[in-house]
């Protein structure tokens, strides 16, 4: 949905949160864009209380960043802050495969196998957005047996940060046969039960995502254009 689009008055602040936090993962907010509450009022049709409480949450998560006084603006793509929230969310994808697997049902497998086929859907079709919310639900299908309230929603928080890079650069680093041909065989390690296996494989898709990131950093593809 289209930042523009008039917020209904259900629960506005989160709404405007995920308003605000989807713009900023498609890049309709860029990174380094300042941002001033009244003028996303504005274009919201809101009172500026509801959009400072979103600002606040996102600048909580690390997608917005303040100087008091000064300014508030889109956090930018910064090396460092992307590879320790990559570790961090290795380590809780591992924690979670490796806790979800002895539990995880049929039906947990055949989502994550659903999953799959409409990630690979998605990618022949270039339709980013439908390929990172497929590629979502296959990872949360672990999560949830995982059964781990906290880790969830950490998970949550973190996932942002990565996807504003991935939906920039989805086909260079999702978009081919690479990812298909890992989650088909995270699901072949599940069903044979190997939790650890099926953990250490994920470790190593993270990894490979995190050197493709790098690499990206290093040819400067992520160079800042706002000039707000």
């Amino acid at each position: 949905m289209s930042l523009d689009s008039p917020v209904s008055r259900r629960l506005l602040s989160d709404e405007v949160y995920d308003r605000l936090r989807d713009s900023i993962v498609r890049g309709e907010l860029v990174p380094g864009e300042k941002v001033k509450d009244g003028e996303l009022a504005e274009r919201l049709g809101l009172s500026r209380t509801p959009v400072r409480e979103a600002l606040s949450r996102l600048a909580d998560i690390g997608l917005v960043e303040a100087k008091p006084g000064v300014y508030t603006r889109i956090t930018t793509l910064n090396r460092r802050d992307v590879e320790k929230t990559l570790a961090v969310l290795r380590s809780l994808d591992q924690l979670a495969i490796e806790t979800a697997v002895p539990v995880m049902t049929d039906q947990d497998l055949q989502h994550m196998r659903e999953a799959n086929r409409d990630f690979e859907r998605a990618v022949a079709a270039n339709d980013t957005t439908a390929a990172l919310a497929a590629d979502d639900r296959f990872h949360a299908v672990p999560i949830a047996a995982a059964d781990n309230p906290v880790l969830s929603r950490i998970v949550d928080q973190l996932h942002p940060q990565i996807h504003r890079i991935l939906f920039r650069k989805f086909s260079t680093l999702l978009g081919g046969r690479n990812t298909i041909e890992h989650h088909d065989q995270l699901i072949d390690v599940c069903v044979g039960g190997d939790a650890r296996a099926a953990a250490e494989l994920s470790g190593q898709h993270w990894s490979a995502l995190g050197g493709h990131i790098n690499q990206l950093f290093d040819t400067n593809q992520f160079a800042e254009t706002a000039t707000t």
